[in-house]
């Protein structure tokens, strides 16, 4: 197909931001193509997004839609990659079957299978779309200049407004955000042709967390359990569980004991519908969650209550110091309230989000972002080490002092001065 868009997309979030900046205009017109990968653990099991019933709102955007795991089966999206003397074969391949795009529209540029379709489709620019809250932190891997040097725009929703994203700022690649209304007309339409979602007063938004490796399995079931909790103790009856599309019903299972417990009907959202068309279909009275993008979306897109659960925790667990879930959870600790077992939910200490993002950010990736060191210094100069950063990172970076070494004791000097 000549003069065609080639979109990639993993997730229903994601092929929505596609329609939304489709209907602003933000490409040309000519041929739409939609390739479509399911990244799931076992993809075979679980549906991939142009299965969800509400893609047919989002259908008739795209000219075709292709799948990404036929086209490799039985190879894994996530795993693949090609040997650099497969590529020129494999790029033909690959052009014979989706025709020659003049344009790639990816998102999560960093890792596979997104830098796997940028290798292999080249000569020509790339757009890059943000997942959610990781646009607004540094680009998670470097790039190689090849595909680094063509990306040509970054777009984003504007969940987080005045909040530059550091996503390939250091390739001084422009951000171009969304408006509100175009992604809300998106979700409207995706609603109405979604699976009917039950009406609850609450809502408890599962994410991800143990099969990433973020915290054990035990531990997520706890997340859970505290918000569950906390919802009853405010007297919430009817709680609506929204799973992670790639999570299964495992956390819904584990919940209803608890849910039997406190007197309280627990509902399951159908896996293949995204948590905002749950928002859009009863808005809900209070949404919680840990540090879900749909936290912000649920606030900023619908003005729903929110409240976060556990991002302490993540924070203290997240290793690397760079991995790209930090921002996100330092983005919802910093701004949404905390909810706790008891109910109770109180407000996050007042906090320069912008400078704080700067500081976590040039933490994480302080090669690529030196203009941010000053910021950096200046916030945790002001505000110390704790809940956001790492001591060992900041010593690393100067940003603080080592501890002096402690005077070795006289025991210790003899038994070095025998070993001589």
């Amino acid at each position: 197909m000549p003069d065609s868009t080639l979109f990639y997309a993993s997730t229903l979030f994601g092929a929505m931001t596609l329609a939304a900046a489709i209907d602003e205009g933000r490409f040309r017109d000519g041929g739409r193509v939609l390739l479509v990968s399911n990244n799931a653990a076992i993809p075979e099991v679980t549906p991939a997004l142009d299965e969800a019933p509400g893609f047919a709102a989002l259908r008739d955007r795209f000219d075709r839609v292709l799948s990404w795991n036929e086209i490799i089966a039985p190879l894994h999206p996530s795993d693949w990659k090609p040997r650099s003397i497969e590529t020129p074969m494999l790029g033909r391949l690959l052009r014979d079957l989706i025709g020659e795009p003049d344009e790639l529209v990816l998102e999560s540029i960093a890792v596979s299978p997104s830098r796997t379709l940028a290798g292999l489709v080249k000569d020509c620019p790339i757009t890059v779309y943000s997942d959610g809250l990781m646009s607004y932190g540094p680009t998670r891997d470097p790039l190689p200049h090849e595909i680094a040097g063509r990306i040509a725009r970054l777009l984003h929703l504007d969940l987080v407004p005045g909040l530059a994203p550091l996503l390939l700022a250091e390739h001084g690649v422009p951000a171009e955000a969304l408006t509100d209304a175009s992604f809300a007309r998106v979700v409207g339409r995706v609603t109405e042709a979604a699976e009917a979602v039950p009406r609850a007063e609450a809502v408890v938004l599962g994410q991800y967390l143990s099969a990433l490796g973020l915290v054990t399995a035990a531990e997520e079931a706890a997340l859970h359990e505290r918000m569950l909790r906390g919802l009853a103790a405010r007297g919430h009856r009817t709680v609506l569980f929204k799973p992670h599309p790639a999570a299964g019903r495992r956390h819904a299972r584990e919940l209803r004991p608890v849910a039997a417990e406190l007197g309280v009907d627990l509902l399951v959202a159908p896996e293949t519908t995204p948590a905002e068309a749950c928002f859009a279909a009863h808005r809900p009275e209070l949404v919680a969650g840990c540090f879900s993008t749909a936290l912000v979306t649920a606030r900023r897109l619908f003005g729903l209550p929110v409240a976060a659960t556990g991002t302490d925790l993540v924070l203290e667990r997240l290793t690397p110091y760079e991995n790209g879930n930090r921002i996100p959870a330092t983005i919802v600790d910093a701004t949404l309230p905390r909810l706790e077992a008891d109910g109770t939910v109180t407000e996050p200490p007042a906090a320069d989000l912008t400078a704080l993002v700067a500081a976590v950010g040039y933490c994480m990736q302080s090669g690529a972002h030196p203009g941010l060191r000053e910021t950096a210094a200046a916030y945790v100069g002001a505000h110390g080490p704790a809940r956001y950063f790492k001591k060992r990172r900041l010593e690393s970076l100067g940003l603080i002092e080592r501890p002096a070494p402690a005077p070795a004791r006289p025991q210790a000097r003899l038994r070095r001065l025998l070993s001589r």
